[in-house]
C-alpha cells in the first residue's frame, strides 16, 4: 500500500490534505490515519478513520487533524493502516514531508 499527500494550509488547518492512494488491499473496509511531527514528537496532530470503498483518493478535509505550524522547517509523517471488516490491520504505509 502506498499514498502521498497534497498541499496543506499553514498553521493548524483543521482539515486533512488531499491524499492519493494506491495498492490498498481489496478487503480493506477502513483507513486509519495519524500525523506526527518527527521534530516535536509529543505534539499531537491527530488523524482519523475513513470508510474505504475502493477510491483512489481522499479529498481535502476527509478527516480532522491539526495542520503543521512549525517555527522552522520540521519533518512530518502521516501513517495509514488498512483495516478489514473485523478491524484487523492488513496493511500499513508511511509518508514523510518537510514543512514549510
Amino acid at each position: 500500500m502506498n499514498f502521498s499527500w497534497g498541499p496543506t494550509a499553514k498553521c493548524f488547518d483543521p482539515k486533512s490534505p488531499p491524499i492519493t492512494l494506491s495498492g490498498v488491499p481489496a478487503e480493506t473496509k477502513k483507513l486509519q490515519f495519524k500525523m506526527v511531527d518527527l521534530d516535536a514528537i509529543d505534539f499531537t496532530h491527530g488523524g482519523g478513520t475513513v470508510v474505504f470503498g475502493g477510491q483512489k483518493s481522499l479529498a481535502y478535509g476527509a478527516f480532522s487533524y491539526r495542520g503543521p505550524c512549525p517555527p522552522q522547517p520540521h519533518t512530518y509523517e502521516i501513517s495509514v493502516k488498512a483495516l478489514d471488516g473485523n478491524g484487523k490491520t492488513i496493511a500499513t504505509a508511511k509518508a514523510r514531508k518537510r514543512f514549510p
